[in-house]
């Protein structure tokens, strides 16, 4: 069976009860030897004195070796996991020693005192001090004793109740350890312990029992009348993480994870809990993915780096990401300054004060502005995040999109062609493939522009495309959070919406890969899993706040927006056959589309005279320019989409 619980060590050869019956014989064998040196202590070492009273004693250790024995299993001294064990463990250790050892006193007096008293007491202490030392330095070996708990413990707000722990390995113990040191901090009272491991069942960390596999979780709580649930196992990603989290859910517990040091709150701060609340994250992510971190390094390493954008969603991860590189500068590019700062407090409490981070705000639409950027700065990657993507406002403002989107783009693949920039790297959407409004069009405008610069430059320029992010800003989550903490509806527009879905870290990580790759002029196609029903999102997020769907919280359907289409693609009808795969299974290359360079740009140049107004003009260019796109908007009425379209053919 898999071992979920992330524990670092070698797998164990000895399961069930064959491991602890060779644990009692390396015990015993440990108590002859201390028998054996205190007879030789008592004795002062004259051997023939210790030969002669070691005679008498052989005749003798059977019974107080199966005494010993008796003792260590009735008392459970087998079922503490040492590597966990704490002072009560070893307090449970001297005590039995101490019980073993009044009775071999006691039947030595009465076999009329062949034994030595002295011998057999100072025999007692010997064997607490070598089954204690060996426990103690197994201990050392499995975990580094130089390096700090991996677990900081912190201040909660929650009344004492029985918890169980899910999870065995070192996450659990330190749960287990944290709970008994912040007792009066309102921190659960752990009762039980569940693990997949079979060879863990039956034993204890720091008297906490292990009774389980993750399966028994709604018996236990049952039985033990637990009233929340930790999940303590940091390496448990994708489906199982999701099956474990629903079956913790359906008991009505309150669940929690331990928290990740590693990973810093909003404001760049360490976690100050201990446990955390569970975030969407955790039940929609998927098995972590594998990073060509040589190839990545390559070109991040010691570079400087320019991210535009830098302070939202995906451009904040990118640079987190980036700075695990060691860029000799990382320039965060923003024209909101608020998000920005945050996130340059953020990566200089965790690299240091004087980490190679510099914040500029600006907008890509000030080519001015871009050109000082680079002449002072002189990166040679740069990252396009900056973008309008909310697909109903642009709807609205349809050339403020094309000036940011399809402009601001230009002028900055401008800029970075002229001062000499290795590699660009623009992000994309699954939106821009046959497009339905005016945002996809916008960006399916940015790829054909790092196509045509891939032609006539000597900059790699690629564009990375994926779909919906997780938790990003103006998303369908947090939406759905914010109506469920307000007790309802959530609204969808279609009950037969889908979407693919992926996590801010997932899309960040592949972005980097695919930067690595950086055959010029290519379209990366994120590989994002199976579509997501959005009904079917709702109904889940519902139960995980405790709700039942259609009963305790609304769901209203209120009709597809304008832009909006039922179905997301990753991929054009013309690039479906000629996908290529990539040496990173997550990642594929669309092919190179042919553009005809002049007539592209004398559409861009009417396209740009006509974002001067904000009006249907726009949304009809963008229709001659992109083939695929198919405008589902209710701006206008039929008949005067065909009266302006007369009236740019004879402006054309």
């Amino acid at each position: 069976m898999k071992n979920h619980t992330g524990f670092k060590g070698t797998p164990q050869l000895i399961r069930g009860i064959p491991r602890r019956i060779l644990l009692m014989v390396l015990d015993l064998l440990l108590v002859v030897a201390g028998y054996l040196i205190a007879t030789m202590l008592r004795f002062e070492f004259d051997y023939q004195v210790v030969y002669h009273h070691w005679g008498t004693m052989l005749e003798h250790l059977p019974w107080m070796l199966l005494t010993y024995a008796v003792c260590f299993w009735v008392g459970g001294l087998y079922e503490v996991m040492w590597e966990f064990a704490g002072t009560r463990d070893l307090v449970r250790l001297a005590s039995l020693v101490c019980v073993a050892t009044g009775i071999i006193l006691i039947g030595n007096e009465y076999v009329h005192g062949v034994l030595f008293r002295t011998v057999i007491c100072i025999g007692a202490l010997l064997h607490v001090c070598l089954l204690g030392g060996i426990r103690m330095l197994w201990k050392l070996i499995r975990f580094n004793p130089f390096t700090p708990p991996a677990y900081t413990p912190g201040q909660l707000r929650s009344s004492q109740m029985p918890l169980l722990i899910v999870g065995a390995g070192n996450a659990g113990a330190w749960a287990v350890k944290l709970c008994k040191q912040k007792k009066n901090a309102g921190f659960g009272n752990p009762v039980v312990i569940v693990d997949d491991d079979e060879a863990k069942h039956n034993l204890r960390i720091q008297g906490v029992p292990v009774r389980g596999s993750i399966s028994d979780v709604p018996a236990l709580v049952k039985r033990y009348r637990i009233r929340e649930i930790v999940i303590a196992i940091p390496t448990l990603k994708g489906e199982r993480l999701n099956e474990v989290i629903n079956l913790c859910n359906s008991t009505h517990c309150r669940v929690r994870m331990l928290s990740d040091p590693q990973v810093l709150d909003a404001n760049g701060n360490p976690p100050q809990a201990g446990f955390r609340e569970l975030n969407t994250s955790d039940f929609l992510s998927r098995e972590e993915i594998r990073l060509d971190t040589e190839q990545i390094s390559g070109y991040l390493t010691d570079k400087v780096v320019l991210v535009t954008g830098g302070g939202g969603s995906i451009g904040s991860e990118l640079c987190r990401q980036i700075m695990r590189f060691s860029p000799r500068q990382l320039l965060i590019f923003d024209i909101y300054e608020n998000c920005a700062y945050e996130l340059e407090c953020e990566l200089k409490f965790r690299y240091g004060a004087d980490a190679p981070i510099i914040t500029l705000i600006g907008s890509v639409r000030d080519k001015a502005r871009l050109d000082e950027v680079f002449q002072q700065y002189h990166p040679t990657v740069v990252f396009h995040a900056a973008a309008h993507k909310h697909v109903p406002l642009m709807e609205v403002s349809p050339a403020e999109a094309v000036k940011n989107n399809v402009f601001g783009t230009k002028n900055l693949l401008v800029a970075a062609s002229e001062h000499g920039v290795d590699r660009f790297v623009q992000l994309s959407t699954d939106k821009a493939v046959n497009p339905t409004n005016v945002m996809g069009a916008t960006k399916r405008l940015c790829e054909m522009l790092i196509q045509t610069f891939a032609q006539n430059t000597t900059m790699r320029c690629t564009a990375v495309r994926f779909g919906n992010v997780l938790g990003s800003h103006g998303s369908v989550i947090p939406l759905f959070e914010r109506q469920i903490k307000a007790g309802g509806p959530v609204t969808i527009t279609h009950p037969d919406i889908v979407r693919y879905f992926m996590t801010i870290q997932e899309a960040a990580r592949l972005v980097l890969q695919a930067g690595g790759m950086a055959t010029s002029g290519s379209i990366y196609v994120l590989d994002m899993g199976e579509p997501v029903r959005i009904m079917d999102l709702a109904k889940k997020l519902i139960r995980f706040y405790g709700y039942e769907p259609g009963v305790d919280i609304e769901i209203k359907v209120t009709g597809l927006r304008p832009g909006e289409k039922l179905y997301e693609e990753l991929m054009m009808d013309t690039e479906q056959d000629k996908m290529k795969k990539t040496a990173h299974n997550k990642i594929f290359v669309a092919p190179n589309l042919d553009v005809d360079l002049a007539a592209f740009y004398d559409a861009l140049q009417l396209l740009g005279q006509a974002a001067e107004h904000n009006d249907e003009n726009v949304v009809y260019l963008l229709e001659r320019m992109v083939p695929t796109y198919h405008p589902n908007r209710e701006m206008m009425k039929d008949e005067k989409k065909e009266g302006q379209q007369e009236q740019m053919q004879k402006e054309g």
